[in-house]
C-alpha cells in the first residue's frame, strides 16, 4: 500500500517536472517574440522562474498541516496559470508596451508554485520511503520529466500545437495528475476537503475546457486590437507569428509583429533589393535567395531571360507555402514560387551554405531585421564569408540593412561586415512609404572598376514600375551624416561576438 502511493506522487513529480520546464521555454518564446534579444530574455525569464523555485521552496515552510491538500490547490493554480499565460499576454499587448514585465511576473508566479510542490512532495512521501531514498528518488523522477518535457516543448508542443494549444496541454497534464492522486489518495482527505477539492476540480475543468474552446477567438481579439488593420489571415509556426492584414485594397504582411510588406509600396522596397544587383552582373544565370518566402524578390529576378536557375532558400515552411498558396501572395508574386526555374528550400541559410557546393551569380538576401542573435548570424562575418565562397568572380550579393536612420548603427553595422568578408560594398536606401527610409548593403565579389559608378550608370532593360537610370543616383546618395556619432566604433558582426543585434535594438526607433 505504501509503496503504491509512494509511486503515484513519483508519478506526479515527474508530470510536474515535465509541466514546468515546457512553461519555461514557453514564457522565454514569448518573451523573445515580443521582446526580442533572444539571449536576454531566455536568460532572464528561466533565471527568474529558478530564483521562484528558489522562493517557493523557502515559503513551502509555511504549510505544516494538510500538505496533500495544498499539493492539490498548487496543481490546479499551475493548471490555470499555464494555460491562460500566453493569452494573456497577447491580449495586454494590445494595450501596453510594457509587456516584459507581465511576461516576467508570470515566470515569477510559475516558478513560485513550481519551487513549493516539490518540497512539500518530499514531506509527503516522507512516511513512505526514508530520507535517502525519498529525497533522491522525487528529484530524479523531477528532472527525468523535465527533459521529456524539453523533447516534447521542441519536436511535438511548438511545431504542432504552436503557444497557443501548447499551455493547454500543460493544463491538463497538471489537472490530470491533481485528479489522479485526489482519487488514489480520497481516504486521506477529511469529508469537508473532499468536497471542495471536487468543487474546484470541476471549477478547473470548465475553466481548462472553456479556455480550449475560446483560445482563437481571444487571440484574434488581442491581434485585431494591437493592428490598426482588419486581420485576415493569422498563423502561430514554429519559428514566428504570420499576420496579414487589410485596409480597403491594401495588404500588410507581419512577422512577429514587424511589418514586412505592403501591397502598396513593396515594389519600393522589392525592386532596389533586386534590380541593381541583377542589372550589374552581365550573365546572371544562377541566382540564391535566402528569405523571401513571399515570392516578390524572385518575381523580379524571374523578369531576366539570362537567369537559368533560382533557388530560394526559407528557414520556414508555412511562409513558402503561403507564398505558394494563399491568393493574396500569388497574385502580388505573380505566382512566382511555382515557376519551373525555383526550387524552394526550407532550411537555414547558414547550414544550407555550409552543406551546399554550387556557385551563383547574384546572391539576394531578404531576411527580417536582425533583432536577435539567431539572425544576427544571418547578418554575421562568417556568413558573408560563406557567400563569398560560394560566388563566381564578380558575382553580386545585396542584404536589405534594415533603416539608416532608425538603427543607423545596425546599417552600419552590416555594410561594414559585409566588407570585411572581402566584397567591395555600397549602401543604398530608399524612402518606403509604409516603411519609412529603407536600406540595403551591396556588394561585388572581385569589382571591375567603381561599384557606385557602374550602379548609377545602369540602365534597365527590364520592366520596372519604379526603379530607373535616375533612381539609382538618389538611392546610392546619401549626403552628410545627419547621426556621425551613431558611426563611431561600429565593430564589425561575428558569430563569437555578436554586436548587430544590441546596435539594432538600441536604435533611434522612437522617431519610427
Amino acid at each position: 500500500m505504501f509503496k503504491s502511493k509512494s509511486t503515484l506522487l513519483k508519478a506526479a513529480i515527474f508530470a510536474t517536472g515535465f509541466s514546468g520546464v515546457v512553461a519555461e521555454y514557453i514564457l522565454s518564446t514569448l518573451a523573445t517574440y515580443f521582446l526580442g534579444d533572444s539571449t536576454l530574455q531566455w536568460v532572464m525569464t528561466i533565471s527568474l522562474m529558478l530564483f521562484s523555485m528558489g522562493l517557493g521552496a523557502r515559503f513551502s515552510k509555511i504549510f505544516e498541516q494538510n500538505l496533500l491538500k495544498v499539493f492539490l490547490l498548487l496543481e490546479f493554480s499551475l493548471s490555470i496559470l499555464v494555460s491562460f499565460a500566453p493569452l494573456l499576454v497577447y491580449t495586454a499587448s494590445a494595450y501596453t508596451q510594457a509587456i516584459g514585465i507581465m511576461i516576467y511576473s508570470l515566470a515569477v508566479l510559475v516558478g513560485l508554485l513550481i519551487g513549493m510542490e516539490i518540497p512539500l512532495v518530499i514531506r509527503i512521501n516522507d512516511e513512505y520511503e526514508k530520507l535517502r531514498f525519498n529525497i533522491s528518488n522525487i528529484l530524479e523522477n523531477d528532472y527525468y520529466g523535465s527533459l521529456l518535457g524539453g523533447i516534447f516543448f521542441a519536436f511535438i508542443g511548438l511545431p504542432f500545437f504552436g503557444l497557443i494549444y501548447t499551455p493547454f496541454i500543460l493544463g491538463f497534464v497538471n489537472f490530470t495528475v491533481s485528479i489522479v492522486v485526489m482519487i488514489f489518495l480520497w481516504d486521506l482527505f477529511k469529508i469537508n476537503e473532499r468536497r471542495s477539492l471536487s468543487g474546484i476540480g470541476v471549477v478547473v475543468l470548465v475553466f481548462l475546457t472553456s479556455g480550449t474552446a475560446i483560445a482563437d477567438r481571444v487571440i484574434s481579439y488581442g491581434e485585431q486590437l494591437k493592428y490598426d488593420d482588419k486581420v485576415v489571415y493569422a498563423e502561430q509556426t514554429k519559428y514566428q507569428r504570420i499576420v496579414i492584414t487589410q485596409w480597403k485594397n491594401d495588404y500588410w504582411l507581419y512577422l512577429n509583429g514587424n511589418q514586412q510588406l505592403c501591397t502598396r509600396d513593396e515594389v519600393m522596397y522589392h525592386e532596389p533589393l533586386v534590380h541593381p544587383a541583377m542589372s550589374l552582373h552581365p550573365n546572371p544565370v544562377n541566382v540564391l535567395v535566402l528569405g523571401g518566402g513571399d515570392g516578390c524578390a524572385v518575381r523580379e529576378i524571374l523578369k531576366y531571360p539570362k537567369v537559368e536557375k533560382i533557388t530560394l532558400v526559407d528557414l520556414d515552411p508555412a511562409m513558402t507555402k503561403l507564398g505558394k498558396t494563399h491568393p493574396i501572395l500569388t497574385k502580388l508574386n505573380e505566382n512566382s514560387l511555382h515557376h519551373k526555374k525555383v526550387n524552394v528550400n526550407n532550411a537555414d541559410g547558414f547550414t544550407f551554405l555550409q552543406e551546399n557546393e554550387d556557385y551563383y551569380d547574384v546572391v539576394i538576401i531578404d531576411l527580417p531585421d536582425p533583432r536577435s542573435v539567431e539572425l544576427g548570424r544571418l547578418y554575421s562575418y562568417e556568413f558573408y564569408k560563406q557567400c563569398y565562397r560560394h560566388m563566381r568572380p564578380g558575382g553580386v550579393i545585396v542584404t536589405q540593412a534594415g533603416s539608416p536612420y532608425f538603427a543607423t548603427r545596425a546599417f552600419s553595422c552590416i555594410v561594414e561586415t559585409m566588407k570585411s568578408a572581402g566584397f567591395e560594398t555600397v549602401p543604398m536606401h530608399n524612402q518606403v512609404i509604409t516603411l519609412g527610409e529603407w536600406g540595403w548593403s551591396l556588394g561585388v565579389k572581385q569589382a571591375n572598376g567603381d561599384v557606385k559608378k557602374n550602379l548609377r550608370k545602369l540602365e534597365f532593360e527590364v520592366p520596372t514600375r519604379w526603379i530607373n537610370n535616375e533612381a539609382m543616383t538618389l538611392i546610392t546618395s546619401f549626403g552628410k551624416d545627419y547621426y556621425p556619432w551613431e558611426k563611431d566604433t561600429v565593430l564589425v558582426n561575428r558569430i563569437h561576438e555578436p554586436v548587430l543585434y544590441k546596435y539594432y535594438l538600441k536604435g533611434n526607433w522612437d522617431l519610427y
